[in-house]
């Protein structure tokens, strides 16, 4: 076959696009998979772990509250750290602790509210010990109340 014949021979590209077409359809689904199951493994064998404080709801003014680090079966999380931030109410700094043995860490906040503001919220984040803990979701906050 000559160059110039083959310029005119548009049996080549009939099915070519169609063709492209699924295999990126079937690409996509497989990647869509693959990422599902790789996604999914990250969890395997992670545990996520949540607060409990006590007092839940204090005054704006220097407080001791204690906060059990728990998993999803009430079990004591030893060495783990608690780190108390300001939400809506404000904390002068960051304050941190570790749990006990007993799964228990004392903070020492002294939260302040605004001039017209009746409540707020203290955060609290938890960085887990080993690899085997996760804190992905919120945690229950510390509520400053105006008495």
């Amino acid at each position: 076959m000559s160059l110039g014949e083959l310029r005119h021979d548009e049996r080549a590209i009939e099915g070519l696009p169609i063709r492209l077409v699924i295999a990126l359809v079937v690409g996509v689904a497989s990647l869509a998979v693959m990422m599902s199951v790789i996604d999914g493994m990250d969890t395997l064998g992670v545990t996520e772990l949540e607060t409990q404080p006590q007092p839940e709801i204090i005054e704006p003014e220097p407080t001791s509250v204690d906060v059990n680090v728990v998993d999803p079966d009430g079990t004591a999380i030893a060495n783990a750290t608690i780190v108390a931030k300001s939400g809506t109410a404000r904390l002068e700094s960051i304050a941190t602790a570790e749990t006990g043995h007993d799964g228990v860490a004392t903070l020492e906040l002294d939260p302040e509210l605004g001039p017209n503001q009746q409540e707020g919220t203290v955060k609290l984040d938890i960085r887990p010990p080993g690899g085997e803990y996760a804190d992905k979701r919120e945690n229950t906050d510390v509520l400053v109340i105006r008495g």
